[in-house]
């Protein structure tokens, strides 16, 4: 089915068009959830919330840019929804689950590189995690940061920076990073 037919049959609520949705975009809304979630059955949660969302509220996808892009949206909003929800934002948690790292070069390096410095993203205390995610992986603002997770714009700053110098250090401890002045680099895979 084309991406125009899956919406008119999910907007009239066809079962076969939502699972071929679903089936279409799971993995990757999952990999989304990954990076927020405290573990993988916390992910899963967040992912099957989105999901209910999307299709109740797949009247409102007016067609501007992508349908995946507006599907992440409310994956993103979903996961940061639930955090706050169980007060996990401000807590240390351990390593989750993450999959699906879009990586730019082809290479096995570069595959390998871009999982262990996912492995090291998810080190992060929540808050930190919650932040960068948000701005150098999903491309928002400090001022949308600010809004989504009720905290100061000086907050969702000073948190990137915080994250950034501890991503830094782990890197560095684990040596996938050799030298600081790679961590230019290792942000610009991120497109920040």
């Amino acid at each position: 089915m084309t991406e125009e037919i899956l919406l008119n049959g999910c907007l009239n609520n066809d079962p076969m068009a939502q699972k071929e949705l679903y089936q279409k975009y799971s993995s990757r809304m999952l990999s989304v959830c990954y990076r927020f979630a405290h573990n993988r059955e916390d992910a899963e949660d967040m992912m099957q919330e989105g999901f209910i969302k999307v299709f109740s509220q797949i009247h409102s996808f007016r067609g501007q840019g992508a349908f995946e892009g507006w599907v992440r949206r409310i994956m993103v909003h979903t996961c940061i929804n639930h955090l706050k929800r169980n007060k996990k934002f401000n807590e240390s948690v351990d390593i989750i689950h993450a999959n699906g790292v879009q990586v730019r070069e082809e290479s096995v390096h570069s595959i390998v590189q871009a999982k262990q410095v996912i492995e090291c993203i998810r080190m992060l205390p929540i808050g930190y995690r919650t932040v960068l995610n948000l701005y150098a992986l999903e491309g928002y603002s400090h001022k949308e940061i600010a809004t989504v997770l009720d905290i100061e714009e000086s907050t969702s700053r000073s948190q990137y920076t915080r994250a950034r110098q501890m991503l830094e250090e782990i890197l560095v401890r684990k040596k996938i990073l050799q030298k600081p002045q790679d961590k230019v680099s290792l942000l610009a895979a991120f497109g920040r």
